[in-house]
């Protein structure tokens, strides 16, 4: 695994062990930003089942101002803090060992809103709508905030939820990437 672009690219991180969770491919996070924009401006970020913390990372490389990563798992979170540390994000992370719904709960009551929200929720749990109505319910999302919600394809997901609209989504294989803006 490596960062595509921007200030770390071509540089590696630490990928999952062999039976944890499956990390977004490189040529997905290519296309990904892709369409959000080669480069970020200083946005704070909020990835949702962080993993490696990959996907964050790549948007901090590209400019993002900070970045707060949410994994239940001790292992990921350890992988995360290391990753972040090799490329030098330290100071624009924040990694909370938490479960998602509860983070969630955390974050929006704190007041907090994020410019980009990435989940990436494991296939089998068909936790996609979950995220919708928690991303919505909690409003998470700052205005013209992007959320990108990586599920298998064949979960179909509303094209509205809330105040919640899909503007774009994609597949790749078994990978369906549904990017929701916050409605004006």
């Amino acid at each position: 695994m490596r960062i595509v672009a921007g200030t770390a690219r071509g540089r590696p991180i630490e990928g999952p062990p062999k039976d944890g969770p499956r990390p977004t491919l490189d040529r997905v996070r290519e296309t990904l930003f892709n369409v959000l924009g080669q480069f970020l401006s200083g946005e704070a970020v909020l990835d949702l089942y962080s993993g490696t913390g990959a996907l964050s990372l790549e948007a901090l490389s590209r400019g993002a101002g900070s970045a707060v990563l949410v994994e239940k798992d001790r292992e990921m979170v350890a992988l995360c803090q290391r990753n972040a540390a090799a490329l030098g994000f330290t100071p624009q992370v924040t990694v909370m060992l938490s479960s998602v719904e509860k983070a969630v709960d955390r974050l929006s009551g704190a007041g907090k809103r994020f410019d980009l929200i990435f989940a990436d929720p494991p296939y089998a749990s068909l936790a996609g709508k979950n995220v919708l109505l928690w991303v919505d319910s909690k409003s998470l999302l700052a205005q013209h905030g992007t959320l990108v919600l990586e599920h298998d394809k064949r979960e179909l997901l509303p094209e509205v939820e809330g105040g919640l609209t899909r503007v774009d989504e994609r597949v790749f294989g078994d990978t369906r990437l549904s990017l929701y803006r916050k409605a004006d």
